[in-house]
This record gives C-alpha cells, structure tokens and sequence, in this order.
C-alpha cells in the first residue's frame, strides 16, 4: 500500500493544503488526521463543515481508490454528530461493499479523544481506467 500512500501524498493538493496527512491504506481503507489551525475555524468559532467534509471525502478517495482503479464519488453524505473546536481531527474510511462499478464507504470522523464529530457515507463509481500517473508496479 506504499504506492496509495505516495500517489494520494504527492496529487492531491488541496488535502495538503488544508493540513491533511495521510497515515495509512490499506485495500478498502484509509486513516488520515487533520491537525485544526485557526484557518479550518467558521465565524462560530468552531471548525467548518467543508473543512470536515474534506478530510471524509479525501479518505475516502483513498480507500476507493486503494487498488489503483481510478474511482470517483456519485454520492456522498455528511451528518455531523459534535462541534469540534481544535485539537486533531482523524478520518478513518471502510469499504461497506463493492463489486465491478460501485463501492460503498463509510467514514468516521473523530477528535483526540476519539468522539464521534461526523459520520459520512460515500459511494464510487468505480471506472475501467486505472489512477492517473500510477506508478508501475
């Protein structure tokens, strides 16, 4: 799984940006962790759905894309349990199910003390190709 951890790390950008590491992969699963800056903060003084949202949503790219198959979101949904404040937030994604087209993911969201924040389902198209500019084997 060293190839998902070094493709997702290096492409995707906007995880980086927002603060994301990820911590492992493994086949139909991810763990990644967001360290909260004053930046991830809404006007509440909590952190935003969307930077929420976004770590979910790069766990599971990881986890549905964890065999190399470029898969891709159709369907995503996002209940959010607690307000989170600072600390770290941590994404850890499962794959419920999967067959040729679909994978079904489910993501839990939680904080240092490992409290539930959010809980996201996810569903992937899974596509013929594989990833974009994955490494050969």
């Amino acid at each position: 799984m060293e190839k998902v951890l070094d493709f997702f790390s290096a492409n995707d950008h906007f995880a980086s940006h927002c603060g994301i590491e990820l911590l492992e992969a493994q086949p139909g699963r991810a763990k990644a962790r967001m360290a909260i800056q004053p930046f991830h903060l809404n006007g509440a003084g909590t952190v935003h759905g969307g930077a929420i949202f976004t770590l979910a949503d790069f766990v599971f790219a990881v986890a549905s894309n964890s065999s190399g198959q470029l898969a891709l979101a159709i369907d995503t949904h996002i209940s959010f349990i607690k307000a989170a404040r600072g600390g770290t937030l941590y994404g850890e994604a499962s794959e419920l199910s999967v067959n040729r087209r679909l994978g079904q993911y489910q993501v839990r969201i939680t904080d240092q003390d490992q409290q539930l924040v959010a809980q996201f389902q996810g569903t992937a198209y899974r596509k013929q190709e594989t990833l974009p500019a994955w490494p050969d084997d």
